[in-house]
């Protein structure tokens, strides 16, 4: 039976409903280190769905592929009609080389092979992963537009989209949600993208709202990464940064002993109380580290505590960007005019 405590969030203003916390299951199938055995993660999932916790996120890339198949596997017997189940497409690897891709013809391949891998015969919710700045974002969409109108996909997002190719985006077809990295020390997004969303009644799906685990352990997390481990890479995670970011860390956990939660219980209340148009979608691999996830849905935050929380944890407060130079963010996602568009 699905928690009291969970609730529901009406995601955009096109009709979508899903659980207010969803489930991240990208670390499931890599990225994070190695793929979990493939027993161990169904069961996560079906914890989650019998929790109450029916919003999960995956991606073509996540394995590659093996996410999708994952989450295939574990959605038969029935769960499939329990789930809001979000995918994307868009970011592909050709010899080694990562490309992005948003031209019709790809639109339509990548979400076929998901509906195969995935096993299902509609897609709730597909986003474009990253945009590919070679192809206006009108085309991208209005093959999406088509997917919808044959049923294969019922709602359309998009990821790491700046505010101009969100706008542009919604004028072809309406968009139900935008994933964006929002925490603690991820707000850089406060400004434009998330007053656009809102202007346009669009959802916001907050992804790593636990800061990639830095408000899980603290500057703690980089010692058992492995050699695979993302994280390694990227720039907050270095020494010299992550010397400076614990500041922000301890000062968090402080309030959170403070308020008897724990440091990420109180990073991850701090997404939930940004509005019921936010739904964060954290993700873990152990059934332990789910329950305290959701045990963040209980912890209630008054104005003078948010502000004091955001008093250290500013853009301004935090070393090192989210991505290494020259990342695919929506801070350079702008496509050409459509008027330019000649097919690949």
């Amino acid at each position: 039976m699905a928690s009291a405590g969970i609730g529901r969030i009406k995601l955009g203003s096109q009709g979508l409903e899903v659980s207010a916390q969803g489930l991240g299951c990208m670390g499931m199938s890599g990225w994070y280190g190695p793929p979990k055995p493939e027993q161990d993660m169904i069961s996560l999932i079906h914890h989650a769905i019998h929790t109450g916790v029916t919003f999960l996120d995956t991606s073509d890339m996540y394995g590659p592929f093996l996410n999708e198949i994952l989450l295939g596997k574990a959605l038969k017997g029935g769960l499939r009609e329990k789930v809001e189940l979000a995918t994307k497409f868009g970011v592909t690897v050709v010899d080694g080389k990562r490309e992005i891709r948003g031209d019709p013809a790809y639109v339509r391949e990548a979400c076929e092979a998901s509906l195969k891998r995935l096993d299902v015969d509609s897609i709730d919710l597909y986003y474009q992963h990253r945009i590919d700045t070679r192809v206006p974002i009108e085309v991208t969409v209005g093959e999406l537009k088509k997917l919808v109108e044959e049923g294969k996909i019922k709602y359309i997002g998009l990821s790491e989209a700046s505010a101009s190719t969100i706008r542009r985006a919604h004028a072809v077809h309406p968009i139900t949600a935008v994933q964006l990295e929002w925490s603690l020390w991820s707000r850089d997004v406060e400004e434009e993208i998330i007053p656009t969303c809102r202007e346009l009644g669009i959802g916001i799906v907050s992804y790593s709202p636990l800061g990639r685990g830095f408000f899980t352990s603290g500057p703690k997390v980089v010692e058992n990464l492995t050699d695979n481990d993302v994280r390694k890479f990227l720039p907050r995670f270095q020494p010299e940064n992550l010397e400076h970011n614990k500041t922000i860390f301890e000062r968090v956990n402080e309030i959170a002993m403070r308020k008897g939660c724990t440091t990420s219980q109180l990073a991850l209340a701090w997404v939930h109380h940004q509005g019921k148009d936010v739904c964060p979608i954290p993700g873990t691999t152990k059934i332990q580290n789910f329950n305290q996830n959701i045990g963040a849905l209980s912890v209630r935050l008054t104005p003078e505590e948010i502000a004091e929380i955001e008093s250290f944890a500013s853009e301004n407060d935090v070393k090192g960007d989210r991505y290494a130079e020259g990342a695919s963010t929506w801070k350079i996602s702008e496509t050409p005019p459509l008027s330019s568009w000649k097919a690949l």
